[in-house]
């Protein structure tokens, strides 16, 4: 699980197996950390996103917002 700024942990967004494919895919390696590092990003992402909609009087979070 990766670990977020608070040491808590958080839950994991992605498939792991469909980003190791993904990666093969293009004739690559995936390293275990690649996940955790996603993982990551997508919920950076994704708070951005809320914190947009919820800026906006919104309480969904739509597309734009990313």
């Amino acid at each position: 699980m990766a670990k977020g700024a608070a040491g808590k942990s958080k839950d994991m967004l992605c498939v792991g197996s469909k980003v190791k494919e993904y990666i093969r895919g293009k004739d690559l390696m995936c390293s275990g950390e690649v996940l955790d590092a996603l993982n990551e990003c997508i919920c950076a992402c994704l708070d951005k996103a809320a914190a947009r909609a919820e800026a906006n009087g919104r309480k969904t979070v739509q597309a734009r917002d990313l």
